[in-house]
């Protein structure tokens, strides 16, 4: 019975996978026109590479059935690497890239988007793992200097003990580009154990953030109305 349902969850979810790469290859096809007719040379090339062995060895069933393997293989590790680049370049630019590229960093790292954002809408987010704190902005790197500055300051009131790195998504002199942001945290040095990631990331729950902090009003914002430009008071 339980296989009978393992079976049929399966089932049910296959429609799903091809459908979100079919959507995934219409996506990257806006972006890469000729993606079509790459992933079909890799294939062929793959494929004929192999039965070509084969048949010069005199095993060309065995050789064939190989190749057609990795020719699969091939087009697809071409096809996720031109969907990704597409992907990236279509984000490029975008208010909130980078949390997006950091939210799918992988295990071990807790993102919080926006800790602080100005009137230009140049942005902060934090991330924590065994690296210890990296703070990732974007938006004008001038603007930006002045609100990596606030948030190091705060860090070493609350975490002095814990190293914290700056990044700046962009592609300046000095800057990260936002396909290669999540490589360049991963490459940062390791010097934090589990739990003092966890219990780093407790003490900045604590000292709350931006997002957590800001009275915004429930429901969408009314058309024309802006901010004081005093920010709203304490009583």
């Amino acid at each position: 019975m339980a296989r009978k349902e393992t079976t049929a969850a399966a089932s049910a979810a296959e429609p799903g996978r091809l459908k979100q790469i079919a959507l995934t290859y219409k996506m990257t096809r806006r972006a890469d026109s000729k993606i079509g007719l790459i992933i079909a040379a890799v294939g062929i090339v793959t494929f004929g590479v192999f039965l070509a062995i084969g048949l010069w060895i005199d095993h060309p069933i065995y050789l064939g059935i190989l190749g057609f393997i990795l020719a699969f293989l091939a087009m697809a590790i071409v096809f996720g690497r031109r969907a990704e680049r597409a992907a990236f370049g279509q984000m490029e630019g975008q208010p909130g890239a980078a949390a997006a590229v950091l939210d799918k960093i992988g295990r071990g790292w807790t993102t919080t988007p926006a800790i602080a954002m100005n009137r230009s809408q140049d942005v902060v987010h934090r991330t924590v793992g065994k690296a210890g704190i990296v703070l990732v902005a974007e938006g004008n790197p001038n603007r930006l200097k002045a609100l990596l500055a606030a948030e190091k300051k705060k860090m070493a009131r609350i975490v002095s003990d814990v190293p914290v790195h700056d990044v700046i998504v962009g592609n300046g002199e000095g800057q990260v580009e936002l396909k290669k942001l999540r490589t360049t945290l991963l490459k940062l040095p390791r010097v934090l154990q589990g739990p003092q990631v966890t219990a780093t990331n407790d003490r900045l729950k604590a000292m709350g953030d931006l997002m957590s902090n800001m009275p915004l009003p429930k429901g969408p914002m009314p058309k024309g109305a802006r901010i004081p430009r005093g920010g709203p008071k304490m009583r």
